[in-house]
């Protein structure tokens, strides 16, 4: 009984593997290609012990340690030390981000839109599905984790051992291990492709969150997230296994629980019941706008909820950080101080542009959210009545645009409250506020980019997320690694003035929101002639 249950998965995992043999390859290649980058570049840029020190300084205060986790062997910073320090828990984020895409494609998504059906009528067990997409998702994260740990090892640098780089790799692979997991759950307990989604990546913004304030404050709550377990296997100092099989074997459990859950469920079912809905719609509800909203609002309420704690998170280090930049000298060295101005207020520009980065993801998703209906002939039942494209687009840029200015006031009221709580001197809100508003121009960019992906080419809708990336990447790594000025300077979020240090700039910003209204103007003339796809 329970072999039929899981027969044919082999070839269902044959079959998965080559739906994706691009985006597995894809996956896997820039990981590892850029952990070897960074890697290299540790290298070149910090030589000696004393440049490593030096730096090693500047990751002992709270907000860099909210931010890449707790530093371990920082008397001894050497380049693995660092590499681990610095590079571990943005890639195992990203290593956590595929895995959850990967398997939802594969079971919710699948079963939203009848495949899964098909393939039970099939001779396939009613578990291979699911377990197939399980084992090609294990598989893919067993791949990143060997390649990247023989690579780094292969790259000949002093203090990456074998050792230290095999557990590198493997606390990725865990990492992506343990959220294929999680995602394998929530598929069986949601009743759509967002819900999964969207539980999964508040599963990981919470793990984030959790250890950021347990690195900081109390190390206990750090052990109540995933990514903290991988972190305490401190790579290339310490080296403990343990928390990776931890990792591991509670994978293992949450895939037994959903192979269970999905044995006993009916199909296209979620044990987390869609409530009924009224009898008669609104007039709100009869509209685009209404109708666009309603099917976003939950994932906008977590999005809101999780920025206002993203926020406050970053707020709660702030009283830490002045008593830090008091005691060390080279810290306050290499701020130069601002007449005016604390090394604190100096220290939340950089922290705002990678809020207002993050809190970019969430107008985006609404935006593309419109390619998402029309993939599943969603569209073409509005646009048959007397509903033109324009208002329906309309409809989701407004969403967009509302969301992107709510999802940056919650985090900068959340930065505020709690930050002026824990602080002697606190910041004024209108100073903090204006530091986060400016970032709007740019966020609307991005929106525009993704109107005008939309409008002429949504199979390209995914540079878009790959131009974010990039942002986040030269802006949160840029001065880490010294990448050169002009790399900023493609991504609109390098072009935003850092209030309230620097002067505000109306000429870049009204360059900036010209550019948004080109992008936006040019995107809803391209959907208004092209034809809907189903």
């Amino acid at each position: 009984m329970a072999n039929q249950s899981y027969h044919n998965t082999g070839r269902l995992s044959r079959f998965i593997v080559r739906q994706d043999r691009i985006r597995i390859p894809v996956w896997i290649i820039s990981l590892s290609v850029l952990s070897f980058m960074v890697a290299m570049a540790f290298t070149d840029l910090y030589p000696t012990g004393l440049e490593r020190q030096t730096i090693a300084e500047t990751m002992r205060n709270p907000a860099m340690t909210a931010m890449v986790g707790k530093g371990y062997g920082l008397d001894d910073y050497t380049n693995g030390a660092m590499m681990a320090h610095q590079m571990l828990l943005l890639t195992a984020m990203a290593v956590g981000i595929m895995s959850i895409l990967l398997v939802t494609r594969h079971t919710r998504a699948d079963e939203e839109d009848g495949r899964i059906e098909m393939i039970r009528s099939l001779p396939a067990g009613r578990l291979a599905n699911l377990f197939a997409t399980i084992s090609v998702s294990f598989g893919t994260n067993a791949l990143i984790a060997i390649i990247t740990g023989f690579g780094l090892y292969a790259l000949g640098i002093e203090s990456m051992d074998l050792e230290g780089s095999l557990m590198y790799g493997a606390a990725l692979g865990a990492t992506g291990i343990f959220f294929s997991a999680i995602t394998a759950l929530f598929a069986q307990l949601t009743e759509s492709a967002r819900g999964t989604i969207g539980y999964s990546i508040t599963v990981l913004l919470l793990s984030y969150l959790i250890r950021a304030i347990g690195d900081v404050s109390n190390e206990t709550l750090s052990w109540f997230s995933p990514l903290g377990w991988v972190l305490g296997s401190e790579v290339y100092v310490k080296n403990y296994w343990w928390p990776i099989i931890l990792t591991i074997g509670a994978a293992i459990t949450l895939v037994v629980l959903s192979l269970y859950l999905n044995a006993i469920r009916d199909l296209e079912a979620g044990f987390i019941p869609a409530k009924p809905g009224r009898k008669y719609a609104s007039s709100f509800l009869k509209s685009p706008l209404g109708l666009a909203l309603r099917l976003q609002r939950i994932g906008l309420i977590a999005w809101a909820a999780g920025m206002f704690v993203l926020g406050a998170s970053y707020g709660s280090v702030l009283g830490d950080l002045e008593s830090f930049f008091a005691k060390n000298e080279m810290m306050a060295e290499l701020l130069t101080p601002v007449d005016g101005y604390s090394l604190t207020e100096q220290f939340l520009t950089m922290l705002m542009s990678v809020i207002s980065m993050i809190c970019t993801i969430p107008p985006l998703m609404a935006m593309l959210k419109l390619k998402g209906e029309e993939k599943k002939n969603h569209t073409e039942h509005l646009l048959s009545r007397a509903v033109s494209r324009t208002r329906l687009m309309g409809s989701y840029l407004i969403i967009s645009v509302m969301a992107g200015f709510l999802m940056i006031t919650l985090a900068a009221i959340g930065l505020w409250a709690v930050g002026n709580s824990v602080m002697d001197e606190g910041i004024a809100f209108g100073t903090l506020y204006s530091a986060a508003m400016v970032y709007l121009p740019a966020m609307w960019i991005m929106i525009g980019l993704a109107v005008l992906f939309v409008g002429f080419a949504p199979k390209l809708s995914g540079l878009t997320w790959l131009y974010l990336t990039y942002s986040i990447l030269v802006v949160y790594l840029g001065g880490m690694l010294q990448f050169p000025e002009w790399m900023g300077k493609l991504t609109p979020f390098g072009h935003i003035p850092k209030l309230p240090i620097e002067d505000m700039d109306f000429m870049k910003v009204s360059i900036l929101i010209i550019m948004a209204i080109v992008l936006l103007t040019v995107g809803f003339i391209g959907y208004n002639k092209r034809d809907i796809r189903g």
